[in-house]
This record gives structure tokens, sequence and C-alpha cells, in this order.
């Protein structure tokens, strides 16, 4: 844990009731303007997806298309997993403790969530496994499906000095063979498939649950670095030791 900021003002209800609307009134801005920014998301153009694509899962090799199952919109989390990983990245990892509990209301609404990997279909079960996690993962192993959409980077780009990642130049000093991202497609009654969107870099930070009730906690986030405190779930010394689930008396 990082240190406990100074002390900060204590003040009467009264002034902490006028300092805590004045926030009010930008957390409702902050809103508005999510809202607008969702609605420009939504009526982004869309990308036929022209190339095929061919999936590991464990019912056998799928393409991009049959990955929706029954569905008509799928949601690909670029899980920083390459091939030979001991484990999976810290950081993928902290998201996707949180997307368990979402797929009964995700599928009932129309969409399919799936985790994709660049590492072979067994060195991600084994880490599914080890995490306990229930949701879609796919291994692309193989494929140019990564590469297509900028999140896995060859030894010759990393060379060069310069990746194409978060739809911009990045120095490759400040990249790594695989980065994080998420990305959106669409499959019409056609069976043609659209790429509709995708995000990289901070842009998936929304679906981390924990980060949402640490910035109304007191101490807010208390890191000095991005996840410089956070760990894989089993590796915290309460995990460790089996009480990580303490009651409040704790």
């Amino acid at each position: 844990m990082q240190n406990t900021p100074d002390a900060r003002k204590i003040v009467s209800r009264e002034e902490w009731l006028a300092a805590r609307k004045a926030l009010l009134a930008r957390e409702k801005a902050e809103t508005r303007l999510r809202d607008q920014v969702a609605a420009a998301r939504a009526a982004l153009p869309w990308v036929k997806v022209e190339k095929d694509y061919v999936f590991e899962t464990p019912k056998g090799k799928k393409s991009l298309a049959e990955l929706f199952g029954t569905r008509s919109q799928l949601v690909v989390y670029h899980f920083m997993l390459g091939p030979g990983w001991e484990a999976g990245c810290p950081g993928c990892s902290f998201l996707c403790d949180h997307l368990d509990g979402t797929l009964p209301h995700l599928n009932n609404h129309d969409v399919t969530l799936v985790a994709v990997s660049r590492a072979p279909l067994a060195e991600i079960e084994r880490y599914k496994k080890r995490m306990g996690w229930k949701f879609p993962w796919v291994s692309s192993h193989g494929s140019d499906f990564n590469y297509d959409y900028h999140v896995s980077f060859t030894p010759e780009e990393l060379a060069s000095g310069a990746v194409f990642y978060n739809f911009t130049e990045t120095p490759a000093e400040n990249a790594n063979d695989e980065l994080p991202g998420l990305s959106c497609f669409y499959r019409d009654d056609a069976g043609d498939v659209f790429h509709t969107y995708s995000v990289y870099a901070r842009g998936p930070e929304p679906l981390i649950g924990t980060y949402m009730i640490l910035d109304l906690a007191p101490l807010g986030r208390n890191e000095e670095g991005t996840m410089n405190w956070m760990r894989r779930h089993d590796e915290y010394e309460d995990a460790r030791s089996g009480n990580c689930c303490g009651s409040a008396a704790d």
C-alpha cells in the first residue's frame, strides 16, 4: 500500500456540503460527456473484415464469425499472453477478474465476450485454470489476428524503432511484443463481419470495477504508478493465507 496522504482539511458539515455540491456539478457534467462520447462511439462507421482468421478453441478450430455463437455482437479482449509465457500479464489478469459476472447480462443483451491471446490453447487453458476464470478464451496462435489489430508486434517491428499502437506511431522502447486492447465486431444476417471499434492503453480501464470502487474510497487509487500495487489475485498475502474474504470485523 502507498503512504497515507497528509491529513485533509476538516470542516463543518455545512462547508462539506457546499464542496460536495460543487463536485456534484462536475460529476453530472462528466456523466453527460460520457453519454455524448458513447453516442459518438456508436455512430462510428464500420469496416468489413475481409481476412479469414482461425482460432483454436476448446471445441476445435473456429472462424471469427463462429466466435459470435448465436449473437450478432462480439467483444474481444486482447489478453497479453504470448507463446511460452509462464503467466498472463498482471494488468490483463486484473481486468479479467471482473468479466465472469458480466457474461449472463452480456449474453442476454446479444453480446458475446471472448478473450484472445497469441499463446497456444494449452497454455491459455493452464493459466485460466490457475485463475479460476470461466469466460471464453481462445488462441490466435499462428494467425495474423493480433498483428492486424495492433496488439502484437514482430521482432522486426520492434527493431524498427516504432510500432503502430493506439492509432499512432509509438516508440518501440515504450512497447513490448504484446500490448493490451479491446476490439468490437458485428455480424449481419448474411454472416459478414464488421470491425466497429477498438481501444488501447488505458481505454479498457472502465471494465476494471475495482478501480471504479477505489475512485470512491477516501484515499482513491492511492498508487504512485498505474497498477504498481496490483498483483494477480492469488499472489496477495491474504490470498495465500486463505484469508482474502474476511468479514468487516477482521
